[in-house]
C-alpha cells in the first residue's frame, strides 16, 4: 500500500516543522532560536523557507517590534504540534510485543541434528507462551547465509566457525562432543575403542548433502588415516534402525544421539581420537537484531539448551 503524499512533501525538510512550531509557540524569531540552539540567522532563514513552502507570511511584525501570527499560521499551530508529537512517539516508543497474541511465522535453516536437539523443547515453550508462532524449517545449504542477508530465511543454526560476518550477528548456544553409537551385542560393546578397532568396522556417514567428507574425516586425515563409509544417509531418522541390524558405527554429536535413546537399544563409546568439541549457534542479520519477535525467538532457543541427555554407555 501507498501513501499519497502531497506534491512538495518529499522535498521538504522535516526538521523545519520544528522550527516553525516553536516560532508559533514564541512568536519571536530571538527567543526560537534560542530555544532550539539555533543562531537568529538560523532561524530567519528557516521562516523564510517556511513562508515560501505555506505562501503565506506566518508572522508578521505588530506593535512595539511583537510579532503576529496570520491566520494560516494559526490554523497550522495544533497540526504541526500534534504531528510532531505523533513522531516523536513513532520514533520514541519500541513496539509492544506480547507473546502470547502474536502470529508469526519465522524460517529457520536448521540441519536434522539440531531439528533433534533443539525443535522438541523449543516447540513445548512456544507452545505454552506463543502458540501463534509458526516454524518453518529449511534445509543447510551453501548459500544459507546469502539467503540470510537476502531476508530469505530469519535465522540459521548450525556450526560456529569463526566470525559472523558482515551485517551478521552470532550467539553459541552450546558445545557438542562427539561419540560413537554402535547396537547393544555389537562386537565393539563393552571394549576399550581404539584407533585399530574404530576403523576395523564399516561405517555410518550421516551426509545431508551427498558429499564425502567431514569434521571426523578431517581429524583422521591428519592421521594418514581413513575409514571405510559403508552407508552414507542424508537424515538421522534410519540411523537407530540401520544400527540395530548390523555392527555399523556412527560418530555423532553426543546431543543428537541421546534424541536415539527411546529407538532401541544403542550403546555409546568414547571416539577413538579426541575430537574437539563442536561449538553449535545461531546466525542472524542486523537488520532483525533489535526486532522484539525476532529477539525473543532467539532467547527461547538459548533457553532450550539444556545439560547433555545421558544415555546408555
Amino acid at each position: 500500500m501507498h501513501i499519497m503524499l502531497g506534491v512538495h512533501l518529499a522535498g521538504v525538510d522535516l526538521n523545519l516543522l520544528v522550527v516553525v512550531n516553536a516560532l508559533l509557540e514564541e512568536r519571536n524569531v530571538t527567543r526560537a532560536a534560542r530555544r532550539l540552539g539555533l543562531s537568529q540567522s538560523a532561524a530567519s532563514h528557516a521562516l523564510a523557507r517556511a513562508r515560501a513552502l505555506v505562501g503565506d507570511p506566518l508572522l508578521v511584525r505588530g506593535a512595539r517590534g511583537t510579532m503576529q501570527a496570520t491566520p494560516r499560521a494559526r490554523s497550522l499551530e495544533a497540526p504541526v504540534r500534534r504531528a510532531l508529537a505523533e513522531l516523536s512517539t513513532v520514533l520514541t516508543r519500541a513496539p509492544r510485543f506480547a507473546p502470547a497474541s502474536v502470529r508469526r511465522s519465522f524460517r529457520i535453516v536448521a540441519s536434522d541434528y539440531e531439528v533433534a536437539v533443539l525443535l522438541p523443547p523449543l516447540l513445548a515453550r512456544l507452545r505454552v507462551e506463543a502458540p501463534g508462532i509458526d516454524l518453518w524449517i529449511v534445509p543447510p545449504g551453501e548459500a544459507a547465509r546469502d539467503a540470510l542477508v537476502d531476508g530469505k530465511v530469519d535465522l540459521v543454526t548450525g556450526p560456529l566457525r569463526g566470525e559472523a560476518g558482515p551485517g551478521l550477528y552470532q550467539r553459541r548456544l552450546y558445545d557438542d562432543r562427539f561419540i560413537c553409537l554402535v547396537r547393544a551385542g555389537h562386537p565393539l560393546a563393552g571394549r576399550r575403542m581404539t584407533l585399530a578397532r574404530y576403523l576395523a568396522y564399516p561405517h555410518v556417514f550421516i551426509a545431508p548433502r551427498a558429499q564425502p567428507g567431514s569434521y571426523i574425516d578431517e581429524h583422521l586425515e591428519g592421521l594418514g588415516k581413513r575409514r571405510r563409509i559403508a552407508v552414507a544417509v542424508p537424515h538421522l531418522l534410519a540411523v537407530p534402525r540401520i544400527l540395530a541390524g548390523s555392527d555399523l558405527v556412527v560418530t555423532l554429536s553426543e546431543r543428537a544421539a541421546a534424541t536415539f535413546a527411546p529407538e532401541g537399544e544403542l550403546v555409546a563409546l568414547p571416539t577413538p581420537i579426541p575430537i574437539p568439541a563442536n561449538t553449535k549457534g545461531m546466525v542472524w542479520h542486523e537488520r532483525d537484531h533489535h526486532d522484539p519477535g525476532h529477539r525473543y525467538l532467539r532467547e527461547q532457543l538459548a533457553a532450550v539448551v539444556t545439560p547433555r541427555d545421558s544415555i546408555r554407555r
